[in-house]
């Protein structure tokens, strides 16, 4: 599980451009909006695009995306429950 959580991380810096962001810098438990990593909602549809894209999984409902996004860990258990790909 801790290499899924590393892989989103990086996959995360990568997908929205957080030039200023290590893997390091990022808990997982640190919330990704507000007071953590500060993304917004546009960040959020990359979210989902980038689970769509590389996990085969497909959020229909914006209140689920908001629990999913809570943090690393729980995105990553999330991701490990629900994958395709």
């Amino acid at each position: 599980m801790s290499e899924l959580r590393e892989e989103l991380k990086e996959k995360i810096i990568e997908q929205l451009n957080l030039e200023d962001v290590a893997v390091a810098d990022i808990a997982d438990d640190d919330s990704l909006f507000g007071d953590g990593l500060g993304l917004d909602s546009i960040d959020a549809l990359e979210l989902i695009v980038m689970l769509d894209k590389d996990y085969g999984i497909k959020l229909s409902d914006p209140k689920e995306g908001r629990k999913i996004f809570e943090s690393i860990g729980v995105m990553a258990d999330y991701i490990a429950e629900h994958r395709t790909k």
